[in-house]
């Protein structure tokens, strides 16, 4: 079992940066590939950026060169750093650790890109 809490959501300017956090706990967190989604409202839930086991990272092409994910296995933590936000970027942004054929979810942060 893996319980997961996100945070670092808000409201940010268009052009701003935000860094959401995920901690992690009840399980080894090193062995489970980690992977943000956001939905924004009306929409499907969709991946933003993945990071696997070993450190390899996949992105969606609407985020190529404005976030970044990374871990950091002895605080239990995945990132999402946000930079260059756009309004479209608005959502609800869910941390998810998956190893088949465990699947968890946090609760979800808002992020909302408005003037």
């Amino acid at each position: 079992q893996v319980q997961l809490v996100e945070s670092g959501g808000g409201l940010v300017q268009p052009g701003g940066s935000l860094r959401l956090s995920c901690a992690a706990s009840g399980s080894i967190f090193s062995i489970y590939h980690m992977n943000w989604y956001r939905q924004a409202p009306g929409k499907q839930r969709d991946v933003v950026e993945t990071i696997t086991s070993g450190g390899n990272t996949n992105y969606a092409n609407s985020v190529k060169g404005r976030f970044t994910i990374s871990r950091d296995n002895a605080k239990n933590t995945v990132y999402l750093q946000m930079n260059s936000l756009k309004p479209e970027d608005t959502a609800v942004y869910y941390c998810n650790a998956a190893r088949y054929p465990r699947d968890y979810w946090g609760q979800g942060t808002q992020v909302t890109v408005s003037s």
